[in-house]
Parts: structure tokens; C-alpha cells; sequence
């Protein structure tokens, strides 16, 4: 289902608990034009965004189940003239972090602070720092106790060879027989672990947990005029956030991202976009992506 309208004045209408998760990024401050009026991240102030940013999350919050997660990817920007507060002129703000301790200060739990490093950014023609790379992805819950299903993003281990399990190539630091073992297979130390694995048995799998960086290239969709997080990134998220046939929110949808690797993996989902032209390009991209979900 898609909402076109402004995020808040849409949320308002939800009900209370009927979303699982929520995937999203709002509009970058002092980033770019979104073609529409009182559009969000043309505020005065980094303070004056980050308050209206967190009344939005807010709503987000009221419609999340109470064992549900929001992936809010966040990029920074920099400085374009003297802010209030003491930002300088080509100060890097700092808007990710500003606007994650805030919503912790609101209620949510700031769980997790994963790294998006992205192989093919955009180069830049800055002379006096180095090119930005990556953008931050914050994983927040409602309460301390929260829906994570861990096995469904495990990641491979670094070094696994498929035709030895449970042991990794190019590791220096080895244990006894040449074989390493990881810690996401805890296990008591007792006669059935070999001396000297400090009580963890063999990785058979390959896969550990994922870790808090993600190395994903950006994939713009067609028809979309502006850069879109990808949907590998999107489907983490949901995979780690959700069941099957839950629903999947996404208060600043675009061109669908969300919305397509939602209904690719089996989940329902609601997106708000204010932009009715864009909404046009999503109704297409989910029909597209609904079809795909629906394949056996």
C-alpha cells in the first residue's frame, strides 16, 4: 500500500501496532531538492531537522509492535555557512549522530550503529579531506527486548573453504590441527571440543554473525531521478526485522526500495512518499516486485 502524502500527517491516520518493522532513510539535510514544498531537510538548523525528524520517528514508534525494530540509514553533509550552535562553515555536522542520540533521549533504543561502505560512492572534487564513502545505518527497537532473527542474515565467515568446513584459510592464528573456530558456535568446554579451542566447536557452516559493517554498491532504479539506497541493504534489514506476512513500514518510500524487497521476501507493506510523481515510479517498481514474490 502507498500513501501519498507528508509522513507525519500520513502516520497520524495508522493505527496503533501494525507494523513489524520499519526500513527507511528520510531526506539528508541541506542535501538536495525534493521538488516539493515545505519539504524536509531545508530546515534553518541542524536542531530545527533533528526535532522535526524525531516528532516523525515518534508516529513511527506508535505504529511498531512493541517488539519492533526501525533501520534508519543517515547520511551527513557538511556546513554551507555559519549555523547556530557553533557549527563553522565546512564543519562536517554530524547530522547521523545528532539525530540518533536524540531519539534515544525520546525513548528508543539505540541498538546498533552499522557502517554502509559503499564501493562505488560518488567521487567527489573536495581537495582538503578524503571522499566520503560510506553512511551510517542505526538499528533502534521500542523496547530492550526485540524481534532479531540473527540466522536469517548470517553472513560467511572471512576465509571459509567450503571443501573443509569448519576450517578457514589464511588465518595465522590457528588452533590445534590447523582448524579456527568462531565464537558464533559457543559451546562448554568438555571432552568432545579439542584441547585448545577454548571450549567453541567447529564453524560446519561457514557463516557467522553478521557484522556492523556493510559492504554494499549503490543500484539506482530506472525511472528514479534521484540515488536510492539499495535493495540488498532493504532486505537485511527486513529479514533480521520480520516474519513472513508481517508488514514492513517505510515513512520516506521513494522510489520503493523497501517496498520491493519487501514483497520479494513475503511481507506486506505500507510506504509513504509526498511526491506524487515519484509515487507513480513506486506503484510500477512494486507491481514489478510483487509479481517476482509471488513467483515459486
Amino acid at each position: 500500500m502507498i500513501l501519498q502524502g507528508d509522513a507525519l500527517a500520513e502516520l497520524r491516520k495508522l493505527p496503533d501496532k501494525c507494523c513489524s518493522v520499519c526500513v527507511t532513510s528520510p531526506p539528508y539535510y541541506n542535501a538536495r531538492d525534493y521538488g516539493v514544498a515545505d519539504q524536509l531537510g531545508t530546515e534553518s538548523s541542524p536542531e530545527e531537522y533533528t526535532r522535526k525528524m524525531v516528532e516523525i520517528f515518534r508516529e513511527v514508534a506508535r505504529v511498531l509492535k512493541d517488539d519492533g525494530t526501525l533501520w534508519l540509514n543517515i547520511g551527513d553533509s557538511y556546513a554551507r555557512h555559519i549555523e547556530d550552535g557553533g557549527i563553522k562553515r565546512k564543519d562536517l555536522i554530524g547530522i547521523p549522530w545528532l539525530l540518533a542520540l536524540a531519539l534515544r533521549s525520546d525513548g528508543w533504543y539505540l541498538r546498533a550503529d552499522i557502517i554502509w561502505n559503499k564501493p562505488n560512492a560518488m567521487p567527489e572534487s573536495a581537495k582538503d579531506r578524503p571522499a566520503r564513502s560510506h553512511e551510517y545505518v542505526f538499528l533502534l527497537s521500542k523496547a530492550a527486548a526485540y524481534y532479531y532473527d540473527a540466522e536469517a542474515v548470517k553472513e560467511l565467515a572471512v576465509g571459509y573453504d567450503p571443501k573443509k568446513p569448519g576450517r578457514k584459510r589464511g588465518n595465522a592464528k590457528t588452533f590445534r590441527g590447523g582448524t579456527a573456530y568462531t565464537h558464533d558456535q559457543a559451546k562448554a568446554n568438555s571432552a568432545e571440543v579439542d584441547r585448545g579451542s577454548h571450549g567453541l566447536q567447529r564453524n560446519e557452516t561457514g557463516k557467522r554473525n553478521r557484522r556492523d559493517v556493510w559492504t554494499i554498491a549503490t543500484r539506482p532504479y530506472k525511472g528514479a531521478h534521484l540515488s536510492t539506497f539499495p535493495e540488498e541493504l532493504a532486505k537485511i534489514c527486513i529479514l533480521a526485522g520480520s516474519k513472513p506476512d508481517d508488514t514492513v513500514l517505510d515513512p520516506f518510500s521513494g522510489s520503493g526500495t523497501t517496498g520491493a524487497a519487501a514483497l520479494k521476501e513475503g511481507r506486506n507493506y505500507i510506504g509513504i512518499e509526498i511526491n506524487p510523481d515519484t509515487c507513480k515510479i513506486q506503484e510500477q517498481r512494486l507491481a514489478e516486485a510483487a509479481q517476482e514474490g509471488a513467483k515459486p
